[in-house]
């Protein structure tokens, strides 16, 4: 009984429980050759290529928009939703540190996703924390920022690189 690329398997008593045609049909799916079944190489680089210019062009348009923002936008403003904001902000964390910690404890590949997704979340909570406290709030945040979500954010980008090298 060999294993399979994606790991499944079909023991000889799966495959006697099939019916002739089924198993005809799988003769026929196993007898394809492999070019067959992926997308020719050609065809993937140049979705690669459109993904990157993608990135390109959406970073170009991306700077005349901060240049923009930067000149528009006023110095103070009061937000609307200020609280369901911020809570909903920290609920996800929540959730994506939980994520983070299951898919350790199970040793779930998609690890790298959440860790990765998490430190760059706790890297937003501090910038923002940090940029909008005022008084004695902005020594708390800072310290926050220092102490706890920086380092963390450092530690789960890290690894999540390490693990996806």
């Amino acid at each position: 009984m060999a294993r399979g690329h994606n790991g499944a398997v079909l023991t000889d008593d799966q495959i006697e429980e099939m019916s002739p045609d089924e198993r005809d049909e799988l003769m026929r799916r196993l007898a394809r050759p492999v070019e067959e079944l992926t997308p020719p190489i050609g065809r993937l680089r140049r979705t690669g290529e459109l993904r990157v210019a993608l990135v390109v062009l959406t970073a170009a348009a991306l700077v005349p928009w901060i240049v923009h923002l930067a000149v528009t936008l006023p110095r103070a403003y009061v937000a609307r939703n200020w609280v369901t904001t911020w809570v909903g902000f920290d609920v996800l964390l929540l959730v994506m540190l939980a994520a983070t910690a299951v898919l350790a404890l199970l040793r779930r590949k998609a690890l790298v996703l959440t860790a990765f997704a998490t430190g760059v979340l706790l890297v937003c909570d501090a910038w923002f924390d940090v940029m909008t406290a005022h008084g004695g709030d902005r020594s708390r945040s800072v310290l926050l920022a220092v102490l706890v979500e920086l380092p963390l954010a450092a530690l789960l980008i890290a690894d999540s690189l390490r693990r996806g090298r």
